[in-house]
């Protein structure tokens, strides 16, 4: 009975099952549910498909630390907005107009801010996930410079540009990276849905801010 028992433990003690399909599989999951039936962004579920990508930025390690701090503050930021009167911010837009009616939008603590920085940074994502898998010969500090230069870079002071570059260097391995996302899915596809699905919802983003010339503010 002990050596049955002794050798059960053993043989599951030291299974590492991998996850079930990607670690993109939940914010896919969300997108389904992303917008209402007239099209429009509903903030719930925007808000859940940039969470869902925490976990992802969890693999990078101390590189995207940052990142994810912004992401995590900026999203909580919209959500407790949306919680004083969920049915009122149904719309993600709706956060922004009512900071634009009372002139509160270009707050540095304002939800329109919190809205600007968080599709920044996604859009960030965007353009590293795009080239983890479009260019199979870069490293991932190459993937990750290239995405910052062509996204954030322009919108950060040179503090926060040379910080970037330093953390770059503790990216881990590329191939160990994908190895670790994929789980038991397809881990190419699955990036390429979530980057084809999310990226309009960031232009969308971009050109409603634009409108209220809200879409230029650099950080303070």
């Amino acid at each position: 009975m002990k050596s049955r028992f002794s050798f059960f433990w053993k043989s599951r003690k030291w299974q590492s099952p991998k996850m079930e399909g990607t670690v993109f599989a939940p914010a896919l999951k969300e997108l389904e549910h992303v917008r209402s039936e007239h099209g429009e962004i509903l903030t719930k579920h925007f808000l859940e498909v940039c969470k869902h990508i925490l976990p992802v930025l969890d693999k990078f390690g101390t590189a995207l630390a940052l990142v994810k701090s912004d992401i995590g503050g900026n999203v909580s930021r919209l959500e407790n907005m949306y919680s004083t009167n969920p049915s009122r911010f149904n719309y993600l837009y709706s956060l922004v107009q009512v900071e634009v009616e009372t002139k509160t939008a270009k707050s540095s603590s304002s939800c329109t801010n919190g809205l600007l920085w968080l599709t920044r940074a996604m859009d960030f994502l965007v353009a590293l996930f795009r080239n983890l898998i479009d260019q199979e010969d870069w490293t991932m500090s190459q993937a990750c410079t290239d995405s910052y230069n062509k996204t954030l870079k322009k919108w950060h002071g040179w503090l926060a540009s040379s910080s970037f570059s330093v953390v770059m260097k503790l990216a881990p391995s590329r191939k160990k990276f994908m190895e670790v996302i994929g789980g038991t899915g397809d881990i190419n596809a699955d990036i390429e849905k979530f980057c084809t699905a999310f990226s309009p919802l960031l232009e969308e983003n971009h050109k409603f801010l634009a409108r209220f010339r809200l879409d230029d503010m650099k950080a303070s």
